[in-house]
């Protein structure tokens, strides 16, 4: 039976602020299609602009992540059809959303599945989780931010080993590169990754979008340019309403209530 479009990713709010997406391919280990990367992308879009969403969670549920793309489809597509569909732009849809994104990662994320957890900015993963670049075991190398955002996690002869043979590695090996941000038991990983987000929800808006926008571009600016945008964001913060509040219900020890202006 085919699927159906608005049952292959999941989107549920999850407590205050929290709104928590699932891919929902179990039958191919949440595989990623062209039609889940899709739903996905617009979702992303969808609570990038809901004021109700502070933070997100992204899984693919107790038992996978996602296991890279769909290789059947690799089968027949030619240079001109994966060309022509510009998949980049559902990956654009997440590298591009505001607010905080915290991946909760069981089982297999791998290929396609490792990079989309990767674009995310914080990683939880069960100590079941397996991640790796696979994709020069079919010829090809990886095409969604591996070759990129990996060597950017975890340095160039790390990144190397796992592109170049697509062994994977455990979640604890994950963690200690810096791959990961922290390892649990994978009953507890979506409910952990959760409780970051509900933690984040209650912080000032403004201000999670700024430090999120200025990490992610300084990276790669020379020193002294990266300095220059962090000074100059957390100057702009100070005309806040946010960042009054912040301050005013420190020294009242209470506490803030942000409302996101």
């Amino acid at each position: 039976m085919e699927e159906q479009d608005e049952q292959i990713v999941i989107c549920e709010q999850q407590g205050s602020g929290v709104s928590v997406i699932r891919l929902n391919r179990p039958k191919v280990r949440n595989a990623l299609n062209g039609k889940l990367r899709q739903k996905m992308a617009d979702i992303f879009m969808q609570l990038n602009d809901d004021p109700q969403t502070k933070a997100i969670v992204l899984t693919g549920g107790d038992k996978v992540f996602a296991a890279g793309a769909d290789i059947n489809d690799f089968l027949t597509a030619t240079t001109v059809d994966v060309y022509l569909r510009n998949s980049e732009r559902y990956w654009d849809a997440i590298t591009n959303c505001r607010k905080p994104i915290i991946a909760a990662v069981n089982g297999y994320a791998l290929g396609g599945g490792c990079e989309l957890a990767m674009h995310a900015d914080i990683i939880v993963a069960g100590k079941s989780a397996k991640f790796g670049q696979p994709e020069i075991k079919i010829g090809l190398m990886p095409g969604a931010g591996g070759t990129q955002r990996l060597f950017r996690a975890i340095g160039k002869h790390k990144a190397m080993k796992l592109i170049l043979t697509g062994d994977m590695i455990s979640a604890d090996a994950a963690d200690q590169m810096g791959l990961v941000s922290e390892v649990v038991d994978d009953e507890a990983t979506i409910q952990r990754a959760i409780e970051i987000a509900e933690q984040l929800a209650n912080y000032s808006p403004i201000a999670l979008a700024q430090i999120k926008e200025v990490a992610n571009l300084g990276v790669d600016m020379p020193l002294q340019a990266g300095l220059a945008l962090e000074r100059k964001a957390f100057q702009i913060l100070f005309d806040t309403d946010d960042q009054k509040e912040g301050a005013k219900a420190f020294l009242e020890k209470r506490t803030a209530e942000y409302k996101g202006q």
